[in-house]
């Protein structure tokens, strides 16, 4: 089997690029009903998250913000999508028929479908590079998405945000 991923230990940011238990803003349902005038707090919590925006962009300094999705164990989606235990669920998600979401190998075994990754496009999180950059070389030996993985990756990213509903369409043929 070719490997979805390989390791990297540098800080630079590049599209693919797994970033386990980063800071993300975590809103309240009542964040922001309160008064306009007062400082609001928002929590954080920690998610692991695989970078969406394009590595050109990064490379360039052309953004203020990283584009980034969360990414989760099969398992660990489970716990919080409990439809997904259902036989066959994951064989939809694999052939690209559950909009928003994208499987990929586990970087430690590739082989064993059970032990996939699942990304989450519905969730999108922007983090400043330079926390993600510090965060990069906090973690040390990280994971970065191989290519052709990494371009179906992010045609499955791309896909998921060009879908166009008609309100109308061609009368079937008969």
């Amino acid at each position: 089997m070719e490997p979805f991923w390989h390791q990297i230990s540098e800080a630079d940011l590049a599209q693919g690029d797994m970033l386990p238990s980063c800071l993300v803003p975590h809103f309240t349902p009542d964040f922001g009903t309160g008064d306009p005038e007062a400082v609001q707090e928002v929590p954080t919590a920690e998610a692991d998250l695989i970078i969406v925006t394009q590595t050109c962009d990064l490379v360039n300094d052309k953004v203020s913000l990283v584009a980034l999705c969360p990414i989760h164990t099969i398992a660990a989606f489970e716990e919080r999508n409990a439809r997904f235990k259902q036989k066959g669920k994951w064989e939809e998600v694999r052939k690209g028929r559950v909009e928003g979401l994208h499987l990929l190998a586990s970087p430690e075994a590739p082989e064993d479908n059970k032990k996939a990754l699942v990304v989450d496009f519905g969730e999108i999180f922007s983090l400043p590079p330079e926390y993600l950059r510090g965060r990069a070389e906090q973690i040390g030996a990280r994971w970065r998405l191989s290519s052709p993985f990494l371009k179906h990756f992010s045609q499955a990213f791309a896909r998921y945000f060009m879908r166009v509903g008609l309100p109308s369409s061609i009368p079937p043929y008969k």
